[in-house]
């Protein structure tokens, strides 16, 4: 599975939001800025080639799927994101936001009470 560019990730972001559909309806399912129709219909032919994508033919135009859910794409990438950046430790990933301060006590409290309500007792 191959990273996808911010563009890519953008148009996925609609199509799952959609499910399946054609370019003019996930075009309305983006955020604003929107990009222009042809280069968003570039960006869906470019995740069809990349296995993102499938597509059928219905009428005169092609409808679009995903072919993988938004939970396996955020998998994937984000251990391979902690791989690379933090040495695979998620400790760590957790400590640079602290000492960024983009994550507070309130917030971090919170993340220990979902770890401790999903471990078994």
């Amino acid at each position: 599975m191959e990273k996808l560019t911010r563009q890519e990730e953008e148009a996925m972001q609609a199509v799952w939001r959609t499910g399946e559909g054609n370019v003019k309806v996930f075009l309305e399912n983006m955020e604003e800025p929107r990009p222009p129709y042809t280069t968003l219909a570039s960006t869906v032919k470019n995740l069809e080639k990349k296995g993102y994508l499938g597509s059928r033919l219905l009428g005169n135009a092609f409808l679009y799927k995903p072919l993988i859910t938004e939970e396996e794409y955020k998998k994937k990438f984000m251990n391979g994101f902690v791989k690379d950046y933090f040495e695979n430790s998620y400790k760590d990933l957790v400590n640079f936001f602290v000492d960024q301060k983009k994550l507070s006590a309130r917030e971090l409290r919170e993340i220990i009470e979902l770890i401790e309500g999903k471990t078994p007792n």
